[in-house]
């Protein structure tokens, strides 16, 4: 086992048109594609379900048990909920994400006969020239918000003429900005950084032609959030699943701002000990820079893939987020250790043999030692 050395240039020029690219959950046809096109140009095999979800496929030594990392390609967004009267429109959330973020976005209606609309999402009070101090005191909730559209709309009537409909999908724009000083700033880098990271990792161990001791999937999932993610992607000898997604920088985590930070525990409770315990050790064999957090308002993909029934080990690897939901900023030297992580979990071996049953007998059962 190596370290792989991680294409910066890459790892930056895949981020940015994933985050181009709209792709609020209930849309994600066009980002599949892109990421399935990439896929092919790395010489990586892949399957799609139905729906659009991507599992690609690095083979090693061993094919089952094997394992699975996932990054999800779905975003937050909005939907068109009702006409109004004034020619503006009522919206409601695709996904979980607070009204304040919300306010003053730009956006792109997408109507279904292919038409596009531009506008703004705005508090139903928002000239200050007219409500004066009642601007700040407007609770920041969706039921207050409306979009107003660039475009000659004054009444219910002008909107089902110009074919907007209610359930149209709203997504809403990046505005990405790659820093020189390494700082990346955006919409969405919730998890677009972490489908990069997946792509990255999967270029160098391609690239070093480095062999691996199990087959690992590549799980791309499109309904992460919205509750459903890596519920329906996995199939029967998947062993273990590692999320990657946001750690949140606050006063109160512990999450690493320029290194990989290790989830103990989500709200659907604790990861499994052995795997979370086998990526910290990776991490200090290795020298990457990591911390340890507990998120207590946050799922991944994991919970999704145990609720759904599958018996298997789950963990989850962050890299670091300000302002989580909302014009979030990044640090590329934590984009980069995760990729550099996930390069090592890949080529590392199962954590348990005996894992390679769905059931089995009591004597090979591990402990709680680790």
């Amino acid at each position: 086992m190596q370290a792989l050395t991680i294409d910066q240039d890459y790892l930056q020029n895949t981020l940015m048109p994933l985050l181009t690219i709209p792709s609020p959950a209930g849309m994600t046809d066009s980002v599949v594609q892109w990421v399935c096109h990439e896929l092919e140009n790395l010489g990586i095999e892949y399957e799609l379900t139905r729906r659009g979800a991507i599992r690609a496929n690095l083979y090693g030594r061993q094919n089952s048990p094997d394992r699975a990392i996932a990054a999800h390609l779905d975003t937050l967004g909005a939907i068109v909920r009702k006409y109004k009267a004034n020619g503006r429109l009522e919206i409601a959330s695709i996904g979980t994400w607070p009204a304040r973020s919300a306010e003053g976005a730009r956006v792109t209606v997408f109507t279904e006969s292919g038409r596009t609309y531009r506008g703004t999402i705005l508090p139903k009070k928002a000239s200050g020239h007219t409500y004066g101090s009642e601007v700040d005191k407007q609770e920041a909730s969706w039921n207050n918000l409306e979009l107003r559209l660039d475009h000659t709309l004054s009444c219910a009537e002008d909107l089902e003429a110009a074919g907007i409909n209610v359930g149209d999908i709203i997504a809403v724009d990046p505005q990405p900005e790659f820093c020189a000083n390494g700082f990346w700033v955006s919409r969405f880098l919730d998890d677009k950084a972490g489908a990069a990271a997946l792509l990255a990792a999967a270029k160098a161990i391609k690239e070093h032609n480095q062999p691996l001791e199990m087959d690992c999937h590549l799980l791309f999932t499109i309904s992460e959030e919205v509750g459903v993610g890596a519920s329906h992607i996995l199939h029967g000898d998947v062993a273990e699943l590692l999320a990657v997604d946001n750690g949140t920088i606050a006063p109160e985590q512990n999450t690493s701002e320029y290194g990989v930070t290790i989830a103990m525990q989500d709200s659907s409770g604790p990861f499994d000990r052995h795997l979370t315990h086998h990526l910290i050790d990776l991490c200090k064999e290795h020298r990457l820079e990591f911390s340890r957090d507990v998120f207590r308002y946050y799922r991944s993909d994991a919970a999704a893939a145990l609720e759904a029934g599958s018996d298997i080990r789950t963990g989850l690897i962050c890299f670091a987020l300000d302002a989580s939901h909302g014009y979030e900023r990044t640090h590329q030297s934590s984009v980069t250790t995760v990729a550099q992580l996930l390069t090592l979990y890949m080529q590392s071996g199962p954590l348990f043999h005996r894992d390679e049953h769905a059931l089995g007998p009591l004597q090979d059962f591990p402990s709680d030692d680790l």
